[in-house]
């Protein structure tokens, strides 16, 4: 049997039953292939089907809703805490947070160290000195402001002391 296409492409002298052979293996090769395809298919539509159902049977599609929700919230939690956080360092520069004490005798016949300087200070050194001073007629309090870790009015040895102690933090 010759063909005329067969001629023109060069392939006239073969033997048609060849071609129709080689159209089998490869018609049945792709049947297999076919197969392989849906079975492996199928595995990936059960594994998908139970991803989507969940532990407790709950679409994986409403879990991941949920979730979206509670990232949402997180984020505007954050953001509120952030200013939370940057109101409390405001309110915090202007607290006492640096404190100086030096106890002393005033006077010479008091004993026990009854008196003592007290210094308060917040974050630019700005606060107070108070001054309690013990003697034998009484207890006498003073207090003192102080300004970037200074006094304008003189002081004395024990309450310079306790400027300092308060100003280095320690």
């Amino acid at each position: 049997m010759n063909s005329g296409i067969m001629t023109a492409i060069g392939l006239g002298s073969v033997d048609p039953a060849i071609f129709l052979i080689i159209a089998y293996v490869l018609l049945i090769a792709a049947i297999v292939l076919l197969i392989v395809m849906i079975v492996k298919l199928n595995k990936l539509k059960e594994r998908y089907e139970k991803f989507m159902l969940g532990s407790s049977a709950v679409s994986l599609e409403e879990d991941i809703a949920t979730l979206t929700e509670n990232v949402n919230i997180l984020i505007a939690n954050d953001q509120t805490n952030a200013d939370d956080i940057a109101k409390l360092f405001k309110k915090h520069r202007t607290a006492f947070q640096k404190m100086g004490m030096v106890k002393y005798d005033a006077f010479k016949e008091m004993g026990g160290k009854l008196s003592f300087s007290l210094v308060l200070l917040d974050e630019n050194n700005d606060g107070v000195l108070l001054d309690s001073v013990q003697s034998s007629s009484g207890c006498y309090s003073y207090t003192k402001e102080i300004r970037a870790g200074k006094c304008s009015i003189e002081l004395s040895p024990e309450e310079a002391e306790a400027v300092k102690i308060a100003v280095s933090g320690n």
